[in-house]
């Protein structure tokens, strides 16, 4: 068996670190994939997987390899792709990372327009609010919130969002309007983060970043919910306008302190490959830069 197939059968334990499922997935038996497997760790001089009662496991030296092996099957797939002109068709699995509350307040319709367009192309979408390492993490498109660190990435603007306070319109007819930041000291407020009985909240007070340090009335799991127990007038909250922007704009929260926010953040599409891309990450890429470019949570003085 050729290093090729050797890696194949490794990388097969990508999903799951499990030999009789890596050998369902490539279809061959379960020696099949320990002699290969075997056979790497004989060639390199290395353990590349640990055995126990439990199954198996990636050692450090394993979870590096994967890493290598996961990049020079992609190359080799998008070259024969290439060679048989299917780089001109956008088709295969397409991974893909976009902030938290992005599907359900932006995306929903942009992801399910591009799967109709093009039908052949398989979307695996996460969801975190962090910048990812695109080799690591295998990815083919990200979305980021925020300045973009130093990288050999491509990455494509296509908007601002900011960080908003705000609050029910009844609960401030109830409590009143804070008017400086130091206000929110007397207010309810609503933490994003499970168990947090204190937030810090920073504020631009004349050019100078100011931190409002106050305890919490209730602190939430999730964004989402503590956006809407702020609907419900539990207090204020705050976090990205992006999800807020439906509720704003529908009246069912109010936006304060907006002249004590801090500058907008600038929001990017980014993908690793530049002009070598696949058309599907090209094709991906160009349709939710177009569609975020249109958005109108994506612009600086929204909503």
């Amino acid at each position: 068996m050729d290093r090729y197939h050797e890696m194949q059968m490794f990388e097969a334990l990508s999903e799951r670190p499990s030999l009789a499922s890596a050998a369902r997935r490539l279809d061959v038996s379960g020696p099949t994939v320990v002699r290969a497997i075997a056979r790497l760790e004989a060639r390199l001089g290395v353990a590349l997987l640990v055995r126990s009662t439990r199954g198996v496991a990636l050692t450090e030296a394993g979870a590096a390899f994967m890493v290598d092996c996961s990049r020079i099957l992609k190359e080799i797939e998008e070259a024969e792709a290439s060679a048989k002109g299917l780089h001109v068709e956008a088709q295969g699995n397409l991974k893909v990372m976009l902030p938290l509350l992005f599907s359900r307040y932006v995306m929903t319709s942009m992801l399910a327009n591009y799967m109709s367009m093009y039908p052949a192309v398989r979307v695996f979408a996460q969801y975190h609010d962090r910048f990812p390492n695109m080799n690591e993490d295998g990815l083919d498109v990200a979305v980021l919130v925020g300045n973009l660190p130093n990288s050999s990435l491509i990455a494509r603007p296509v908007g601002h969002v900011r960080s908003i306070v705000c609050g029910s319109p009844a609960y401030l007819a109830r409590q009143g309007e804070p008017q400086v930041p130091e206000d929110l000291r007397h207010h309810r407020l609503v933490a994003t983060h499970a168990y947090r009985d204190k937030v810090q909240w920073d504020f631009q007070q004349q050019g100078e970043l100011n931190a409002i340090k106050a305890r919490t009335r209730l602190s939430c799991a999730t964004v989402q919910a503590a956006i809407d127990a702020t609907a419900h007038g539990a207090g204020l909250t705050r976090c990205l306008s992006y999800p807020l922007y439906d509720y704003l704009n529908s009246g069912q929260l109010r936006r304060v302190l907006q002249a004590y926010e801090l500058p907008a953040l600038p929001v990017h599409v980014v993908y690793r490959e530049g002009r070598k891309a696949s058309m599907r990450v090209r094709s991906f890429v160009d349709f939710i830069v177009d569609g975020l470019r249109e958005h109108p949570a994506m612009r600086a003085d929204a909503p």
